[in-house]
């Protein structure tokens, strides 16, 4: 365990390198200039000297992998740089909104897992029957709706016609239920038909007719053998997930202007204010590497044969 910790601790550095690369070189090319949108929202009259004077400041008159090296060296002391916007910290700018963007994602993909996994089991086990067919077609509605289209539904029914949450979420517990539910519910409906499927692989398999020809009752070979021999696919569900939830908390928080890293990021894309960009992209792909990480050795501690 000690060796496969290790090697993929060591293959971490290629990716983060990589990711890193990746998103400068995108922004890089990325059409529009910086400085101009700067001083455009300042009132500042763009004329060529100031321009070019601006960019200067900004460093985005150094060649590519010049601005790159300089940026990464500080990105490895922890410095995500400052913003093009106002001039503020990227880190600081982050810290206060990602705090909020986990507290939703938290909430919905515990909501997302406390709603399928028993209803996927149960699907499982009433096949063909048709509380699963009911249940399957649901699920079918629901991964067709996209969640933006599900809070602005959610909107209209739950903050305008009954009146019961804020239109506007101010951070606290009420306005979190409908953007949760909101990231909640297509996952739910695609976490219900592949953890049916992964128990309904392990439900056909020969060692089960063997356990109940042994006399095994059935809650017993269901809880025992099926959901542990299913618990990997179940996991690798949950891991590809995480990508999802931090994507669409994006959209989401913009919506009900939940006080995460959402509109902030919004902001950023129109100012071009690329040194937040980064940073919002980093730390999120580097959170979905070390998720995809600690899920591969969960497989380790589930099945210990698949240890190479």
């Amino acid at each position: 365990m000690k060796h496969y910790i290790t090697k993929r601790l060591l293959l971490l550095i290629p990716i983060i390198l990589g990711l890193t690369f990746l998103t400068f070189a995108l922004l890089y090319i990325t059409p529009g200039d910086p400085a101009k949108k700067k001083l455009s929202a300042q009132g500042i009259a763009v004329t060529n000297e100031v321009l070019e004077k601006t960019r200067q400041e900004m460093g985005l008159n150094q060649p590519f992998m010049k601005q790159y090296l300089d940026w990464f060296g500080k990105f490895l002391k922890g410095d995500l740089g400052n913003s093009f916007k106002d001039g503020t910290s990227v880190a600081d700018k982050l810290s206060k909104g990602m705090r909020y963007t986990f507290i939703l994602s938290f909430s919905a993909f515990f909501l997302a897992i406390t709603i399928s996994i028993p209803l996927g089991i149960y699907t499982a086990v009433k096949q063909n029957r048709f509380v699963d067919y009911f249940i399957r077609f649901l699920c079918f509605i629901g991964n067709a709706v996209p969640n933006f289209l599900l809070a602005v539904l959610f909107i209209y029914f739950f903050c305008i016609y009954i009146k019961v949450f804020p239109v506007v979420a101010k951070g606290n517990m009420q306005g979190l239920f409908l953007p949760a539910l909101s990231l909640a519910l297509p996952l739910v409906s695609r976490f219900i038909r592949q953890i049916r499927a992964a128990v309904l692989e392990q439900l056909n398999a020969e060692y089960i007719t063997g356990a109940r020809a042994r006399g095994n009752r059935e809650t017993y070979i269901l809880f025992r053998d099926v959901l542990h021999n299913a618990l990997i696919s179940i996991i690798s569900i949950f891991g590809f997930s995480i990508g999802t939830l931090l994507g669409g908390s994006v959209v989401i928080e913009s919506i009900f202007m939940w006080p995460g890293v959402g509109k902030l990021m919004m902001d950023s894309i129109n100012a071009r204010d690329y040194p937040v960009i980064q940073g919002f992209v980093i730390i999120s792909a580097m959170i979905y590497v070390v998720v995809n990480l600690l899920i591969d050795l969960c497989y380790q501690l589930i099945d210990p044969r698949g240890e190479e």
